[in-house]
C-alpha cells in the first residue's frame, strides 16, 4: 500500500513539475518570438530623412531588429493598411487619418501618442522672384502652383485650410498642380515646372534648390502633428512598442529636431 502511495506521490510530482515547466516556456514563447523579428513602418513621406538617420541607431540598440520603411503619403499608408497590407507600425502626418484607423480598430489606441509637430511654408525655386506670400499667388504670372491632393496629402489638406481662410482657394484651383505626397510638391518647385509649391518646413529645409519666402501662420490651419500607433494585426506588438519608446528618447529627438521637427 505504501509502494502503491509512493508512486502515485511520484507521478503526481513530475507530473506536477512537467506542467510548471511547460508553463514556463510557454510564458517565454513571445519574448523568444520577438527577439529576431522584422519591424515594417509606415511612415508619412516628410520623415524620409530623419527616418533613415535614425534607423542605423535603432540598430545599435536592437541588432535582433529587422527595420524596413514604407514612405508615402498618410492617405496613401492609411489605405494599404485597411487593405491587410502588412505594417507594424503607422506614422501619420495628421490625426485624420490615424483617426481613421482607429474608428476601425486597425491600431491599438493605447499604444497611440503624439510624436512630433510641424509648420506649412511657401518656397519657390532658389532663382525665382515675385512670389513673397499666399496673396501673391494670384499674380498672373504666376502660372502653376504645386500642392499635395488634399483627398489623401495631410499637407495638401492644410494648404487647401490655408488657402481657404485667406479666401485664395477658389480662384486659384485653375493653377494647381496636385502631388501624391509632400515630396513631390517639393521636387515639383526644385525642379521649376512649378513657380510655388506648399511643403513642410522639414521638407524644405533639405533642399537647397528652394527657398522659403512665407512661413504660413499656424491659426490659418489646423495644428501639424504627427501621431504614432501599433498597427492591430502586427505579429511584433513588443518591438513595435519598444520602438515607439526608443523614437521618444532623447538621442533621437536630437535628430527630428535637426531636421527641423517640433518634439514633445
Amino acid at each position: 500500500m505504501k509502494r502503491i502511495f509512493s508512486l502515485a506521490l511520484n507521478a503526481g510530482l513530475a507530473l506536477t513539475i512537467a506542467l510548471t515547466l511547460g508553463r514556463g516556456l510557454n510564458d517565454q514563447l513571445p519574448a523568444i518570438a520577438q527577439t529576431n523579428s522584422r519591424l515594417v513602418v509606415s511612415a508619412a513621406a516628410s520623415l524620409t530623412d530623419a527616418l533613415q538617420e535614425i534607423a542605423p541607431l535603432y540598430k545599435q540598440t536592437y541588432s535582433n531588429v529587422t527595420l524596413r520603411y514604407n514612405f508615402a503619403s498618410s492617405g496613401a499608408l492609411q489605405q494599404q493598411i485597411e487593405n491587410g497590407a502588412p505594417a507594424d507600425i503607422f506614422i501619420s502626418a495628421a490625426e485624420k487619418q490615424m483617426d481613421a484607423l482607429q474608428q476601425k480598430n486597425l491600431i491599438e489606441p493605447a499604444s497611440r501618442r503624439n510624436l512630433l509637430t510641424n509648420r506649412l511654408v511657401l518656397v519657390v525655386p532658389n532663382t525665382a522672384s515675385g512670389v513673397t506670400n499666399l496673396q501673391s499667388l494670384k499674380d498672373i504670372r504666376v502660372k502653376r502652383i504645386a500642392i499635395g491632393n488634399p483627398r489623401s496629402v495631410p499637407a495638401g489638406q492644410y494648404s487647401e485650410e490655408a488657402l481657404k481662410k485667406q479666401g485664395l482657394w477658389n480662384s486659384l484651383q485653375p493653377k494647381f498642380v496636385l502631388a501624391n505626397n509632400v515630396r513631390q510638391v517639393l521636387q515639383f518647385v526644385e525642379s521649376g515646372n512649378v513657380q510655388a509649391g506648399l511643403v513642410y518646413a522639414t521638407d524644405a529645409k533639405t533642399s537647397n534648390k528652394v527657398k522659403v519666402v512665407q512661413v504660413i501662420p499656424a491659426n490659418l490651419h489646423t495644428p501639424i502633428v504627427y501621431s504614432i500607433a501599433v498597427v492591430k494585426r502586427s505579429k511584433s506588438q513588443t518591438s513595435a512598442r519598444t520602438f515607439i519608446q526608443f523614437l521618444s528618447s532623447s538621442k533621437v529627438k536630437q535628430i527630428f529636431q535637426k531636421y527641423g521637427f517640433g518634439t514633445n
